[in-house]
């Protein structure tokens, strides 16, 4: 589904609130406050097909990123043709430069368990799973 046709449904994120009012202002350009919001806002950003959001926040030592930016966006668009059903935070824990958000994505019939590590420079970004 495209950005636009989430805007009055609920965010993916799982607040309860209109995405519009929710994940959409951090996909538009604000920096989330903190890593658990990054992880909720990446999860949407999967979820509502904005490749740009989870390229730009994902820190440039990752595993992940990759420097072919058209095969990257190509992979992420593919798999956000998912069905995200529901983002569940299990742990978070949150230093001054670095945090770490436990969660659960509950994906098409799947569920992923991951620890993510996010590090602050200028704002904060995803470098990797843990665990």
């Amino acid at each position: 589904m495209h950005i636009m046709n989430y805007k009055n449904k609920k965010c993916p994120c799982g607040s309860g609130i209109k995405y519009k009012n929710c994940c959409f202002k951090y996909h538009k350009g604000a920096n989330p406050k903190d890593a658990l919001s990054l992880i909720k806002s990446r999860y949407s950003a999967y979820a509502v097909g904005d490749a740009n959001y989870i390229i730009k926040t994902t820190h440039k030592n990752s595993p992940h990123y990759e420097e072919n930016r058209l095969e990257w966006i190509s992979s992420i668009k593919e798999f956000s043709k998912s069905e995200f059903k529901k983002l569940e935070i299990i742990d978070f824990e949150e230093k001054e430069n670095e945090a770490f958000v436990k969660f659960k994505a509950y994906i098409d019939d799947y569920v992923m368990q991951e620890k993510s590590y996010f590090i602050k420079e200028d704002k904060w970004y995803y470098v990797k799973g843990i665990e």
